[in-house]
């Protein structure tokens, strides 16, 4: 929880997460949309001021508050593991389970929540979430790149995520770890086949062409 400069907490911040647990609550029923936004924030006291303040994009923010608070019991969880004495593969396997179980532990609102983050209007949005939990999950890991590879880790991830959640909410878990260890292995063959190879011979002879016709050969 963040807190104000005179060491209150932070009303916004304490409000969002109450208001996200009676959204919660009443998702089961409700779905995930302007509804529940307005009865949540009403169930909380709040005006409808309150609720254009707190939440300006209604249920989008709402599904991000879930999202990130889903990260941050996940990375909870992940405290207590020690990535260093696990390979990288375990490593990414470990914090994609625990990212599962860390929003099936709302399942019924979780699942109104994904379907709402899968319409095409949302699906920003469904992205967004997605490269954050990678971010998180990746720093767990131990990831310290900061060039093309730091970007690349995390589009492969959201690749796996968006998928294993999905199958975690609808099918089970089950389903969603046997998905999310054959994933894995398709990577890591991938990335043992890469290993050696130099694809950046292309882009150099195109960049050397481009000197040449530009400045004319070197003496």
């Amino acid at each position: 929880m963040t807190h104000a400069a005179d060491g209150a907490p932070d009303w916004a911040a304490q409000t969002e997460q109450t208001v996200l647990d009676a959204a919660i609550a009443r998702a089961p029923a409700l779905g995930w949309n302007a509804r529940l936004v307005r009865e949540a924030c009403e169930a909380c006291g709040l005006s409808l001021g309150d609720q254009e303040l707190l939440l300006p994009n209604g249920a989008r923010d709402l599904a991000a508050l879930l999202s990130r608070r889903h990260d941050a019991r996940a990375l909870q969880a992940l405290g207590a593991v020690d990535a260093a004495a696990l390979k990288i593969r375990e490593r990414i396997a470990r914090a994609v389970s625990e990212r599962m179980e860390a929003g099936a532990a709302d399942l019924e609102a979780t699942r109104r929540c994904a379907a709402f983050l899968a319409l095409p209007v949302n699906a920003d949005l469904g992205l967004k979430l997605a490269w954050e939990s990678a971010d998180h999950l990746w720093r767990w890991a131990g990831d310290t790149a900061t060039d093309w590879n730091h970007y690349s880790k995390r589009t492969i991830l959201s690749g796996i995520l968006i998928p294993a959640l999905t199958l975690r909410w609808f099918d089970g878990r089950e389903a969603a770890e046997a998905f999310v260890a054959r994933r894995i292995d398709n990577v890591m063959a991938f990335e043992k086949w890469k290993a050696g190879k130099d694809f950046d011979a292309p882009f150099r002879k195109v960049t050397d062409a481009l000197s040449r016709m530009r400045y004319g050969a070197r003496a």
